[in-house]
């Protein structure tokens, strides 16, 4: 099941997203949990936010900021369930138009998830605008 988030929805968001994050074994740690939770419950109130839900559980999230992409996460052990799959079909309902979002070029798992689903890569960077100091490409959906 595919829902807008809200405000009690934060904390399970925050855990799934550190999670997420943390299998991305190639990455600094630059937060604390609770910095997460924190950052996370202003994109909830600020930003359109669903969440999947499996058996009442919170397995994935999606958060869009106008036509830019912020966050798309799916618990670890979600993968391969579809939940992706229908958070970025809400996506595209909800930004028929096309949005954009970047991602780690060594993420290989979501850049191929994104390109089978039509996401155009525009930008590579090395790394140096983001928080990580790790390179990454911005993605492109348009209809």
């Amino acid at each position: 099941m595919i829902r807008r988030a809200t405000a009690d929805d934060v904390d399970a968001v925050a855990a799934l997203f550190r999670r997420s994050f943390g299998t991305l074994d190639f990455l600094p740690t630059l937060h604390t949990p609770e910095e997460d939770r924190e950052h996370l419950a202003g994109v909830v109130a600020e930003q359109d936010v669903w969440v999947a839900e499996d058996d009442g559980r919170v397995v994935g999230f999606l958060a869009l900021k106008g036509d830019h992409g912020t966050f798309f996460y799916v618990d670890p052990d979600a993968h391969e369930r579809g939940h992706g799959s229908e958070l970025f079909e809400e996506a595209q309902r909800a930004r028929p138009g096309g949005f954009d979002f970047w991602v780690f070029q060594a993420n290989e798992r979501a850049r191929r998830f994104y390109e089978k689903r039509g996401c155009i890569p525009l930008e590579f960077t090395d790394g140096a605008g983001n928080e990580e100091k790790t390179p990454d490409v911005r993605y492109e959906w348009r209809r």
